[in-house]
Order: C-alpha cells, then structure tokens, then sequence
C-alpha cells in the first residue's frame, strides 16, 4: 500500500477520534485560587476524564476577578481559537458580591450562551448563591437568573456551584469567600454528572 493510500485510509479514523475540547470561562472559583496547582476542581475533572477514558481536552480560560462582561469580551477569540465542543460558564459571583444589577449580568451570559451556539458548542452553566447579606430582593433574583437562563436558552444547568460547600465555614479560605482544596472535590462532584452526558454525546 503506497504511502498516499495509506494516508487516505486513516484519515477518517484520525479526525473521527481527535479529542473534544471542553473550554471552562469563569472566575477565581475555577482559576485555582489560593490553591496548589493541579487541586481545584477543573484540574480535578481533568484527571477523572482521562481516568474514565473519555477522550478530552480541557482547556480552563478562567481568571481571577472575572465577571459576566469580562467574560463576554474574552470569548469571541476563545471560540474562535480552542473550538470547543462544550464551553462551561461559571461566572457571576464577581457580579453578584459588586451588588451590579441583575439584568445586565443575565444579558451577558444570554450573549455568552448565544456566542457558544452559533459556534456549535454545548453549553453548561455553573450557578452561584448571594449570602443573605445582600438582601431578600437581590439574593433570589441573582439565583433565579441561571435558571431563567437555563431554561429559555435551553442549556444545561448546575444549579449552585456550592452546593455542600457553603455551609462548612472550615472549607474556606481566609478570606471566607475562596473554598479551600479539600472543598473542590465536592464541588466536581456537583457539576460532573450534568457535564459528563454533554461531552460524550457531543458530535465534535
């Protein structure tokens, strides 16, 4: 077989297995911070990935400090060089803990769900909770956003990020608002079984 045959042959199998990208926007919550290297959850969902033997590339965009319109502007040329099958959307706490308004934050992640579509990706979106402090009105309306967004856009939610976290105070850093490593793999585990089902179904 010459050379040019064999290349045709395995072609099709080689696009056919190349690995889907999955691509993690958000905030110091996914960013590592204060953490060792390799102990947040991200890092923590690549390791599982490879350990099930889905074939995967994570790629974590995250940045410390991030919000929705950050968030917004970086994407377009994230989509545009990573291609991802599946953009996970973990932002907002930055939003929510600057008290901004509610209806702007859901305007950019409606934008940010609406870019990854055009492009083809799945989307999964990362939900978080206000502490009580920021008041009744603002705390339930923040929260209701991601479902609202969730639910007209048609996109897959986890609903807080937190969930078995918030409520141990020994799972937080100094700063009372970073989980320390012990708490993330609680949060993987909160967003895993709603990512899994996206990624190995997704055609690219």
């Amino acid at each position: 077989m010459s050379l040019l045959l064999l290349a045709t042959t395995l072609a099709p199998g080689l696009a056919h297995s190349a690995p889907k990208t999955v691509l993690v926007l958000g905030d110091s919550l996914s960013a590592e911070y204060g953490l060792a290297r390799g102990a947040g959850w991200v890092a923590l969902m690549e390791s599982r990935l490879k350990t099930e033997r889905v074939d995967a590339l994570v790629v974590n965009a995250s940045i410390s400090g991030e919000t929705t319109a950050g968030g917004k502007t970086r994407l377009p040329a994230l989509l545009g060089v990573h291609k991802p099958a599946l953009l996970v959307i973990e932002l907002g706490a930055n939003d929510g803990l600057r008290g901004l308004p509610v209806p702007a934050a859901e305007a950019n992640l409606r934008a940010m769900v609406g870019m990854a579509q055009r492009a083809q990706a799945r989307v999964l979106l990362v939900g978080m909770r206000m502490p009580p402090n920021y008041g009744r009105a603002y705390t339930d309306s923040f929260f209701a956003m991601y479902q609202r967004v969730a639910r007209e856009l048609k996109v897959q939610l986890v609903p807080f990020m937190l969930a078995g976290v918030a409520e141990k105070s020994d799972w937080f850093q100094a700063d009372r608002l970073h989980p320390t490593a012990q708490a993330h793999p609680t949060i993987l585990a909160n967003i895993y079984p709603t990512l899994l089902p996206l990624l190995t179904t997704t055609a690219r």
